[in-house]
């Protein structure tokens, strides 16, 4: 005897997934890039040491916050596709 429900279930999971991961990747991929920026742009630029400085601590405290963004959005649209599959999970059950 096969259980529908738990096939449905999995089928559910299964497609979830294929979006979590690249979602994943580009969040790192956003992170890698923005600091290569900032590392290029601040080895490149002429001014002093001070200078650098604050702009290294800007540019931390902005990307930061980038990031924190980022994630809550990507953590949202977790939660909002897990909410989905829930609910059709229970209502084919």
């Amino acid at each position: 005897m096969v259980n529908h429900n738990y096939e449905h279930q999995n089928d559910a999971y299964e497609s979830a997934g294929s979006w979590v991961g690249p979602l994943v990747g580009l969040l790192a991929g956003l992170l890698i890039g923005g600091l290569a920026g900032a590392v290029a742009m601040l080895l490149l630029a002429p001014q002093s040491g001070k200078e650098s400085r604050a702009k290294i601590q800007q540019m931390s405290y902005e990307l930061r916050e980038q990031t924190a963004e980022a994630v809550d959005d990507a953590v949202a649209q977790v939660r909002a596709k897990a909410g989905q599959i829930t609910h059709d999970v229970s209502e084919q059950g």
